[in-house]
């Protein structure tokens, strides 16, 4: 028994060096893949990228996700629930783009990166102790809009076609179409372009 039991053992030792080997073999081909795409998305765009982004293809992300002809969105994109998305949109990196209560972006717009879309809230389900459910409602980007890096913007606002949102702006309220709006709460300040 005692025989058995020693072979056992070094038998495990040597399944676990073999996967410990085969795991650094396996590190060391993806090292040299990052590199690889690295070096070729460096000289080709002049940028680093997250390591997923080196090997998501953001267009065919779009298209698996059903978005629009020409879309694009990062693979650190967070995505919840119904989101449509219109063609030739380009979504940013570390962005959340909150589906549950029915999420509508357009065509030609510019999601800049951190931007926060949503389309509920917690508030009334967390101050009932769990007695309400979730508060819903859908929220809209219209048609060749631009949101601002980290922009936040609330459940059920409706931004109208061709408007501009400045950086770090909270939307609380809709915004109509061809405005330039900003702050923290947004406010509309001007038109965004001459009809």
């Amino acid at each position: 028994m005692k025989k058995e039991t020693t072979s056992n053992k070094e038998s495990t030792s040597e399944l676990e060096e073999n996967i410990v080997v085969e795991l650094e073999k396996l590190r060391q081909k993806l090292e040299e893949l990052w590199l690889s795409r690295q070096t070729e998305v460096s000289k080709k765009w002049d940028r680093t990228l997250p390591f997923a982004d080196y090997f998501v293809d953001r267009w065919r992300k779009a298209e698996l996700l059903g978005f629009g002809e020409g879309s694009s969105v990062y693979d650190n994109s967070l995505i919840i629930g119904q989101v449509s998305v219109g063609k030739n949109t380009w979504i940013g990196p570390n962005t959340i783009l909150d589906g549950s209560g029915g999420l509508t972006i357009g065509d030609n717009c510019s999601i800049s990166a951190g931007v926060q879309v949503y389309t509920h809230d917690s508030i009334e389900w967390a101050l009932s102790s769990d007695n309400k459910p979730l508060d819903k409602a859908p929220t809209i980007v219209g048609n060749n809009c631009y949101i601002g890096p980290n922009v936040v913007i609330a459940k059920g606002i409706t931004i109208g076609d061709r408007c501009v949102i400045g950086a770090n702006s909270l939307v609380l309220d809709d915004i109509e179409t061809g405005s330039k709006a900003h702050g923290t709460p947004c406010k509309i300040v001007g038109k965004s372009c001459q009809e």
